[in-house]
């Protein structure tokens, strides 16, 4: 099965996105000179092919999109974010391993 590619999103699609939605969203701020953000994009895509249609996951690139990680808190990429009922559940900053993030995942739809 070939990876789900991540979702972008903007500070104009971030509410109705992420906040708005009716599943649980993983938000991967990242940028593109971001080394550990690239390395964390293949886990992400198959953790979006595993979990389809029950989490959506998306990416926003801080650079392009710098108000919603200030409102957010965000203050260094890569931070992952998972919303629930649009409100953060859990909150991830740096690189994580594959089994973390989908521990995380799995519990959020428990």
């Amino acid at each position: 099965m070939e990876n789900q590619p991540l979702d972008a999103v903007t500070d104009a699609t971030f509410a109705d996105s992420v906040l708005s939605a009716a599943v649980p969203v993983v938000v991967h701020h990242s940028a593109a000179w971001c080394s550990p953000c690239r390395q964390l994009d293949p886990i992400l895509q198959e953790l979006a092919t595993r979990f389809r249609d029950r989490v959506r996951f998306v990416r926003l690139d801080t650079d392009a999109n710098p108000v919603t990680p200030a409102e957010q808190g965000v203050h260094g990429v890569p931070t992952v974010q998972i919303f629930v009922g649009g409100r953060e559940v859990r909150r991830f900053q740096g690189a994580r391993t594959k089994m973390e993030l989908q521990d995380a995942v799995e519990s959020v739809l428990a």
